[in-house]
């Protein structure tokens, strides 16, 4: 099974980015999202890649859905 977590972009240089997941700043790559995202977009992370840029909207509803099933930790 594969999982994606939500996150907030809130750096980005070049390919890669600090992204705010459930209060914890990862790094992710942005090679799949073909540049078009920005500081303050929303992604998709899995293994270490930002695989899908989201609404706000659809990362509080799945940030909610995490808390739900056990708020573990990033």
């Amino acid at each position: 099974m594969c999982l994606a977590v939500a996150g907030r972009i809130t750096e980005i240089d070049g390919k890669q980015a600090k992204v705010e997941v459930l209060q914890t700043t990862v790094a992710a790559r942005l090679d799949l999202l073909g540049g078009d995202v920005n500081v303050g977009d929303y992604v998709l992370i899995h293994a270490g890649f930002a695989i899908n840029k989201i609404d706000e909207q659809e990362a509080k509803e799945l940030e909610e859905l995490w808390e739900e099933l056990g708020g573990a930790s990033w």
